[in-house]
């Protein structure tokens, strides 16, 4: 494996105080408002490119409001409206549309997966997505190490197709389950294990490409004229090039003119390849990958070492150096205390407010533990922790990956922003950097929290920048200036690997002399003149301050004249404000082990993202590409796929919670209207039930009729493909009257849903027995009850509230004793939302603390039962509102106590309540059921299936054929079974 250059630069870059660069004449924007000439020039935009890219083409383009609003932003603070955006199909699909834009003058922007902190994957013109179609990797030679890739495939994917060779890519950023090839290769991107492999570009080979000038080549044969062109940059900046590119291993920021000169090292294709990688798409766009591959560490050992501060845990960085680690992290405790209060856990650590997460490998477990231990030894620490699990290993790892969204709130809890995301010093600087960082930030009055790879020097973190506030962009402004000047003091760079962008492109005269900015525009203009590729990004760039996203947004207060419904406690009250919590991370993109977000994993679309749908509501705070407010049509349809799953709560670094969003934005998009069927029908589903429990035969007896089944489908509004369940013929509820009541024994009430009690009353009557077989006293309440979860679930929120209002005068002075719910998004609505819907409410807040589950209350009441012994495998599919707000580990805790060896699925099983069942999302719900839930069920066809939700047990009676004795149990089913009547 190739290592860094030496951290010992020849002499740093140059800091000079020259004016910050100008804004440059960008290309018109013309097109971009949704008046009827913009409109007209929009559909002529659209029929141009979709003609250059031939038959398929129409598909290809996009220039709807809605899709132009998904991209109007990445991962940074930055947000700019392109005039369409285009999935090509083909390198000859790029090609046709450069030639189409430079034809018409209109610019372009490479996209992978969007996320960018630096907004240097979005753009004013064309916006070239490559993730949906180009993600292949096209061949793997194990014997020369080396892969051939498209621009679109994600690493994750390569890493699959290595690792059987025991190879990987080097560089591995902690977006690795979402970013492409193609944006690691625009930023330069790096990763903690970059620290032994090399940046990315360090691992790249060679590249196919086409240029502004329309010229397509492979850097192993570059034009003639364009080789000339460089070699006179390089001939008349010689040396400003040797004394300050190429100083230290993260000098990313700026264009790496180091490769220009021979010295360097390497076939001339090469480090042609190697100067356009970290370009940011300015100079040319990727078509093909060669990429070089490095040997896996056999074995590893992972440490944690503890240190007193941050900056204390920096200052021994360059002793562990020593020791070649395979990465070296650094972590604020203050990261691992937010995994916590979201009812994470984090167990085991070592004393220390700065931590340093190493990885030491060798060829044997035995060789890597020596070398831990060796490092350790010489480490400084305060304490310290080997990590022997490799899981425990990886859910550590979890928190430095999701670092971004966990510091997206300051330690006082507010909003915090990337701008600042990645400067990097040699390593040997970075404990006095840190220190004078803080007294920087605090001179400012702004806060963040640092992590990052330590390692290299490179430091990661988000402030609460005042974005919000009058002047905040200014006073940004003021403090990026002076951290560039601070970063440059230290021989640093702006940039460690996410690339100069928007965020910095204007701070590099801070960072560099007037000689090497001349060169950058040198070099700029010898591949792209015209300044078609990326324009305002890095070379004459646009002002720190234009087109950030946030300042631009209207509170939501402020966009109709209903008042929001939901609290938004977290969110001081500001809908806009919680929106705006998606900083377009992206993880919703991924399939990393989670429940979010299971229409995505289906449909592959951005639009059925959840970022995506941050981003129309965003637009729709902006209101000028999203105009129609509450009423938008692209809100609504931006939302229509959403399952209301509530992953995204938990899964999403950020904390964005799209059913609370979607439930607020349906009650206003409704409001005085007529709805969907299915919100009469499946949004009033207690009415009707409890109508129907009148004669539950003869209407069973009617629905089983298929004339009069397809006459209520149709007009309930659900999918003719989906069956109707059966009613009880005998209430839980009537059950329970009649029987003897039991007056002795700790009280709790069992809180009686809709579903338990009119569809399966066996599981409230399990749940009786086992409680009572615990030695609990269970009442219900004297009255019918009801949390109000399918009038939130469809957006009429005054009905939700209706309903909850009266089932707390239902339940009157039974809040004293613990609330036992058994349908799990009935609970998580009574835990979470009930007082978020009813604030001012007491008894919603101590309904919050009262409320649990069965596992949970066996936990906590009775830990030392031991039940019985049920010895069988299982699959057991979680809730995902479950997963969201109570957490599954009681309930697998209990599993394990009665020796099930339980398949536990992570993902959605698609039905969602009343989403699958409403007529044109079938199709969507039996995807999502084929991510985890299908597929298990077929490779235990005898096991049995575990799911305390009634939409999961009924997706897998449907979709699943477990019906009969093979249908779903509830967890307290299985329980009473063995235990004795």
């Amino acid at each position: 494996m190739t290592t860094h250059p030496s951290t010992t630069p020849p002499s740093a870059p140059g800091p000079v105080e020259v004016p910050v660069a100008p804004r440059a004449a960008a290309p018109a924007r013309a097109g971009l408002g949704p008046t009827a000439g913009a409109g007209r020039e929009l559909e002529d935009l659209r029929r141009r490119l979709a003609a250059a890219l031939g038959p398929g083409g129409q598909d290809q383009v996009d220039v709807s409001s809605r899709r132009r609003a998904e991209y109007t932003t990445d991962a940074s603070n930055y947000r700019v409206v392109p005039r369409a955006v285009v999935f090509p199909r083909s390198a000859d699909d790029v090609e046709a549309a450069f030639a189409a834009c430079r034809d018409l003058g209109v610019p372009l922007t490479s996209r992978g997966a969007g996320t960018s902190v630096a907004g240097n994957s979005i753009g004013p013109g064309v916006v070239l997505d490559f993730s949906r179609h180009l993600g292949r990797v096209l061949d793997l030679d194990p014997a020369t190490r080396t892969a051939v890739v498209e621009p679109g495939v994600i690493l994750d994917t390569l890493q699959r197709h290595a690792r059987p060779h025991g190879l990987r890519f080097g560089p591995d950023p902690s977006t690795h389950a979402r970013c492409t090839l193609g944006g690691m290769i625009g930023n330069d991107a790096c990763g903690p294990h970059a620290l032994a492999s090399g940046r990315t570009s360090h691992n790249v080979v060679g590249l196919e490409v086409i240029d502004g000038h329309g010229r397509r080549f492979s850097t192993d044969a570059p034009p003639a004229e364009l080789v000339t062109a460089l070699e006179g940059i390089a001939a008349q900046h010689l040396a400003t090039i040797r004394t300050k590119f190429g100083t230290f291993g993260r000098q990313v920021s700026g264009y790496a003119l180091e490769h220009l000169l021979p010295e360097h090292g390497g076939p001339r294709g090469t480090r042609l390849a190697r100067l356009l990688t970290g370009s940011e798409g300015t100079l040319a766009t990727m078509l093909q990958a060669t990429v070089r591959l490095v040997r896996e560490a056999p074995a590893t050992t992972f440490v944690v070492l503890g240190y007193a501060t941050m900056a204390d845990a920096a200052d021994h960085v360059p002793a562990l150096l020593s020791h070649s680690p395979q990465a070296v992290e650094g972590i604020d405790r203050r990261l691992a205390d937010i995994v916590v209060r979201r009812g994470g856990s984090v167990d085991g650590l070592p004393r220390g407010d700065g931590w340093l997460f190493v990885e030491m490998g060798g060829e044997t477990p035995e060789e890597s533990l020596a070398a831990a231990r060796a490092m350790v030894a010489g480490s400084g620490a305060l304490d310290s922790v080997v990590i022997p699990s490799a899981a425990d290993a990886r859910k550590l790892w979890r928190i430095r990956e999701d670092g971004a969204g966990l510091a997206g709130r300051s330690p006082d809890g507010q909003p915090a922003w990337p701008g600042w995301e990645d400067a990097a010093v040699p390593p040997e600087r970075l404990g006095a950097y840190l220190r004078e960082f803080d007294a920087l930030m605090a001179s400012h009055s702004v806060d963040g929290l640092a992590y990052g790879h330590f390692g290299d020097g490179c430091i990661h973190v988000r402030i609460d920048f005042p974005l919000y506030e009058d002047g905040g962009a200014a006073r940004t402004r003021a403090f990026l200036e002076d951290a560039a000047r601070l970063v440059a003091s230290h021989g640093g760079s702006l940039s460690g690997e996410h690339g100069d962008g928007r965020a910095r492109g204007a701070l590099l005269p801070l960072m560099y002399d007037a000689d090497a900015i001349a060169a950058f525009e040198q070099v700029k203009d010898a591949f792209d003149p015209a300044d078609l590729l990326n324009p305002g990004v890095l070379v004459r760039p646009n002002p720190l301050e234009a087109d950030l996203r946030v300042p631009a947004a209207r509170t939501a207060v402020s966009i109709g004249k209903r008042p929001l419904q939901f609290a938004y406690s977290k969110d001081e009250g500001d809908l806009t404000r919680a929106v705006h919590r998606c900083v377009g991370v992206g993880k919703c993109r991924a399939d990393s082990g989670g429940v979010m977000c299971p229409s995505y994993l289906a449909t592959r679309d951005e639009k059925d993202s959840t970022r995506g749908r941050a981003r129309l509501l965003q637009e729709m705070a902006n209101g000028t590409l999203v105009q129609d407010g509450w009423r938008s049509p692209e809100v609504r349809d931006a939302l229509d796929l959403c399952l209301s799953c509530k992953g995204c709560s938990v899964d999403c670094p950020a904390g964005v919670d799209m059913a609370t969003y979607k439930a607020e934005f349906l009650d206003k998009h409704y409001a005085g209207r007529l709805r969907p069927l299915s919100h009469y029908s499946l949004g009033w589903l207690p009415r009707w039930s409890k109508l129907v429990a009148l004669a539950p035969k003869v209407v069973n007896g009617l629905l089983a009729l298929p004339p009069v089944a397809r006459l209520a489908k149709l007009g309930a509004g659900v999918d003719r493909r989906r069956p109707l369940p059966r009613f009880a013929e005998q209430t839980f509820r009537a059950w329970f009257e009649a029987r003897p009541p039991r007056m002795d024994g700790e009280p709790v009430l069992l809180w009686v849903d809709t579903f338990t009690d009119h569809f399966t009353p066996d599981v409230g009557k399990a749940a009786v027995k086992v409680l009572e077989h615990l030695g609990f006293a269970v009442r219900i309440a004297e009255k019918r009850v009801c949390c109000g979860l399918t009038w939130v679930s469809t957006g009429q929120l005054d009905g939700a509230k209706k309903q909850l209002r009266a089932s707390l005068d239902a339940l009157g002075d039974d809040l004293d004793v613990p609330v036992v719910g058994l349908e799990p998004s009935c609970t998580a609505l009574l835990r979470e939302d009930a007082a978020e819907l009813l604030p001012g409410d007491a008894r919603a807040r101590a309904l919050h603390s009262r409320v649990r589950t069965v596992a949970e209350l066996i936990a906590e009441r009775r830990p030392d039962w031991q039940p019985p012994a049920l010895g069988t495998s299982a699959v057991v599919q979680p809730h995902c509102h479950q997963h969201a707000v109570m957490g599954f580990s009681p309930d697998r805790a209990l599993l394990a106590k009665a020796g099930v060896e339980a398949e536990v699925l992570s993902g959605c099983c698609g039905l969602a309540g009343n989403f699958g069942a409403e007529a044109g999302h079938f199709d969507v719900s039996e995807q999502v059921a084929e991510h985890q839930l299908l597929p298990a069920l077929r490779r235990n066809p005898e096991a049995p299936f575990v799911a305390d939700g009634f939409s999961c047990r009924t997706q897998a009676e449907h979709l699943g054929g477990r019906t009969g004795t093979r249908y779903g149990r509830h967890l307290v089913e299985l329980l009473a079974d063995a235990l004795p009547d």
